[in-house]
């Protein structure tokens, strides 16, 4: 009889994974080694949240760096003090739109079941009862994202598209929802494995949420939602509760309120005009005016939270000129 396996079948060496997390067969991830001389390892994910075209970017920098600092530092707490710092940004607002934008594969009107509840379908409907024709292709990425809504609203409902953002600045991102339901169950199932509660963390923690006040409206303007009613009624310069725009104690020190506001006041229109600049440039035109359409671009939505800044910059000045009789 001949023996035909003879010879030794000799497998080529791949990759080392050090250190690394297996949560289920096809979702791993790890700092990957190719050769014996590599110095320097490679992050490698697979099927987890940092690799997924569908997931919103702050879910996905997030959890990255909280397993790099995890796999560098294996300190535990080292992670959970990056995680806090992460989510106090968020509530403060400090987070650019960008990073809060869903981009779901879009299957057209009969790829869905009757009923069906899809963010990427909803937009879709919405599109089409303003215009016929603009309706997403099929297997395009329709980008929308969360907002505040009334108490008891399905999520469906609070689905918006980023450039509604944009025109409307009594919409707010639902941070609360990002945290809860994006950033902190992929964190949970993977350091759920060294026996530590994200959840935990994030309820220990000290909630400040940090809204930048709103220019009341014009009367003959239709308002949307109600907080569209209420002004804010903190001091300009302090931010104490007060009646007036400039409370009584400022008052005392004029030096103090044209400093702060005019200085404030300048810094965003210094922002405002070196964004604009920007994109100028980047259109190839010299009006400022001129609408961008590349939801990508982070200066966008950085160039609309400078454009209330200005506005809120005009209020400044007003503010001024009557608190100091000028």
């Amino acid at each position: 009889m001949i023996n035909v396996n003879n010879v030794a079948t000799i497998f080529p060496f791949l990759q080392v994974y050090l250190p690394c997390v297996l949560q289920t067969k096809k979702r791993y991830v790890g700092f990957m080694y190719e050769t014996r001389d590599q110095k320097e390892p490679v992050f490698d994910a697979k099927g987890i949240e940092t690799v997924r075209r569908d997931n919103c970017g702050v879910a996905s920098k997030i959890l990255e760096r909280c397993i790099k600092i995890l796999f560098t530092m294996r300190d535990v707490s080292q992670v959970r003090a990056y995680l806090q710092r992460q989510c106090t940004k968020m509530l403060s607002g400090r987070v650019g739109l960008h990073d809060y934008v869903f981009a779901k594969e879009y299957r057209g009107m009969v790829g869905y079941k009757p009923g069906a509840c899809v963010p990427a379908l909803e937009i879709a409907k919405r599109r089409l009862r303003e215009d016929r024709r603009s309706e997403p292709r099929v297997g395009e990425r329709v980008p929308y994202v969360i907002v505040h809504g009334s108490p008891g609203l399905p999520l469906i409902q609070l689905v918006r598209q980023p450039r509604e953002l944009l025109q409307d600045p009594s919409l707010r991102v639902n941070v609360t929802y990002y945290i809860t339901k994006q950033v902190l169950p992929p964190l949970e199932r993977l350091l759920g494995l060294v026996g530590v509660s994200v959840f935990q963390w994030y309820n220990d923690m000290p909630k400040v949420v940090r809204l930048a006040p709103h220019v009341a409206p014009a009367h003959d303007t239709k308002q949307g939602t109600i907080s569209q009613y209420f002004v804010t009624s903190d001091c300009l310069v302090c931010e104490r509760q007060t009646k007036q725009a400039v409370c009584a104690t400022c008052l005392n020190d004029p030096q103090l309120v044209a400093v702060t506001l005019a200085s404030r006041s300048a810094a965003w229109e210094t922002v405002h005009d070196k964004l604009s600049k920007v994109c100028m440039t980047c259109m190839g035109v010299q009006d400022r005016s001129q609408p961008c359409v590349s939801l990508d671009c982070p200066v966008l939505f950085r160039r609309h939270l400078a454009t209330l800044d200005l506005t809120r910059a005009d209020q400044h000045r007003e503010a001024l000129h009557k608190a100091l009789a000028f």
